[in-house]
């Protein structure tokens, strides 16, 4: 990927030569920003549907098929956050559906090699599903009713400290899975069905822990509707975007480039490996990682490339970022196509590593 982050500078072309192809570029950008957002709010409705079913009738099954429905959702919306970085609207609403990492134990119970306190967060260990009021700095905070409006507004992110997740993606990951005990070595949470089963409660508290987890999935949903409305027409994301044409061109190198180095290859890869700390795994309760890096790189390519393939099937093409680096050199189009594809092909033996890892526990 480093041939994004070290090239893309070269190919900003200064003049209006290419004005009209810049206009059909950003608007195919919007319009694939729009397929990939309402293909995550389709596949997060087929979640909330199976959690629904999981807390009505608590069973293995149900949970698996929960569980089987989060990766799924995951798939589409790994592929949008190429749209990250370059997209203040998108960066500035990303934290309330993909925050991570996240200490647990703010939302549930956990293990005692978990620890009871932390010298950084207060409420490491509250337990909001165990608790209907907590304290903080002195104050008593009613949680008693689980509510859209107690997770978002008053919960998440809450005493200014980002690992208080209490919404999103991985708010949800960890009701289905439970903790990752697993360390560095492969494996998930085991969280058994039971847990939501108020007539044979493990660990008790399993009516309201059905209740974040359905009211996590609707704020999820809540969401992701909203994000699809921004890239419409007269959307606020659109709008922006089209503001200026070089603007424009430069925020999508930028989204590109920011994912593919200081994110990806830094933040959720690099320092992970350095660290030795499974703390640094982005879906470290469904050990679902490797799936989520792979579809982050396939981002890079859909919006490099201005091609996307949809959940239904349907190939998405038309006037791409490509193009325009074509025009001024081709040879650094066909470089860039290269590394975007090398590293696609990387992520894959990942994938079927780990895959293969899997079917072996």
């Amino acid at each position: 990927m480093k041939y994004i982050v070290l090239l893309f500078i070269c190919f900003l072309p200064a003049s209006q030569a290419y004005a009209t192809s810049k206009i059909q570029v950003l608007n195919h950008y919007a319009d694939l920003a729009q397929a990939m957002y309402q293909d995550s709010l389709t596949t997060a409705e087929a979640l909330q549907q199976s959690l629904q079913i999981l807390t009505q009738q608590p069973t293995a099954t149900h949970l698996k098929a929960a569980r089987q429905a989060w990766k799924t959702a995951r798939i589409p919306y790994q592929q949008t956050e190429v749209y990250r970085f370059g997209n203040a609207i998108v960066d500035d609403w990303e934290g309330k559906v993909n925050a991570w990492p996240l200490d647990e134990g703010l939302i549930d119970y956990v293990a005692p090699s978990y620890g009871s306190k932390s010298e950084d967060n207060p409420l490491y260990t509250t337990n909001i599903i165990a608790n209907k009021q907590i304290k903080l700095s002195g104050e008593t905070i009613n949680t008693s009713e689980i509510t859209k409006q107690l997770l978002s507004n008053t919960l998440h992110e809450i005493d200014g400290i980002e690992a208080n997740v209490a919404t999103g993606y991985h708010a949800i990951e960890f009701l289905l899975w439970g903790q990752d005990l697993n360390g560095t070595n492969a494996g998930s949470g085991n969280r058994s069905a039971s847990d939501f089963d108020i007539y044979n409660c493990s660990w008790g508290n399993c009516k309201r822990r059905s209740q974040y987890l359905l009211t996590a999935g609707k704020l999820l949903l809540d969401d992701l509707r909203w994000m699809v409305s921004q890239w419409d027409t007269n959307g606020a994301a659109r709008t922006a975007l089209l503001k200026g044409q070089n603007t424009g061109i430069r925020s999508i190198f930028i989204g590109m480039g920011s994912l593919s180095y200081g994110e990806l290859a830094g933040e959720r890869i690099k320092l992970g490996i350095l660290l030795h700390d499974p703390e640094e795994e982005h879906d470290c309760f469904s050990d679902n990682t490797h799936y989520s890096h792979y579809y982050n790189i396939l981002g890079i390519q859909n919006v490099y490339t201005g091609t996307y393939k949809t959940i239904n099937g349907e190939i998405l093409s038309g006037p791409s970022i490509a193009s325009l680096v074509a025009d001024k050199n081709k040879t650094a189009d066909q470089q860039l196509r290269n590394s975007i594809a090398a590293s696609l092909a990387a992520a894959q033996v990942i994938v079927d590593s780990a895959e293969k890892k899997r079917r072996c526990l």
